[in-house]
């Protein structure tokens, strides 16, 4: 029905004609959906997820998102409806605390974000190096310390 829609359905709608004389094309988008989102978070060329993986790798540590991770942030941008612009804010909820918290740890050599870090139910696991994987982060402050 929206690929139909004449500049006179505009005027029926409200719109005043000097606005939709400013329109030079219309043109109608379908929704993206959760296989369309994670691909943008993983594939494109300047991904989020490739961002993060960078920022970190200028650290020296390795960021991993697990498939159940991508999933819910791609859950997560279907919800608030504002298409692959929601990816940014999402990432950045998850990873602001992270961010904050590694650089004080020292020998931290992985980091991996899964389905309860997304979720806000568990911490992110931290491998360091020549030790043992442990789950640390905003929640379990004293024993990074």
């Amino acid at each position: 029905m929206l690929k139909n829609t004449e500049p006179e359905d505009l005027v029926q709608f409200g719109l005043i004609p000097e606005f939709i004389g400013r329109l030079p094309m219309m043109a109608v988008l379908n929704p993206l959906t959760q296989e369309d989102l994670e691909h943008v978070l993983l594939s494109t060329k300047n991904s989020i997820v490739k961002q993060f993986t960078k920022l970190f790798s200028m650290e020296g540590i390795q960021l991993q998102f697990s498939k159940t991770a991508i999933k819910a942030i791609a859950d997560k941008a279907i919800v608030l409806k504002t298409g692959a612009r929601a990816l940014r804010s999402i990432m950045e909820k998850i990873m602001l605390d992270i961010m904050y918290e590694i650089p004080s740890l020292e020998g931290v050599q992985e980091v991996q974000i899964d389905l309860g870090v997304v979720e806000g139910t568990s911490n992110p696991k931290i491998k360091f190096k020549n030790k043992e994987s442990k789950s640390k982060g905003k929640v379990d402050k004293k024993s990074a310390a």
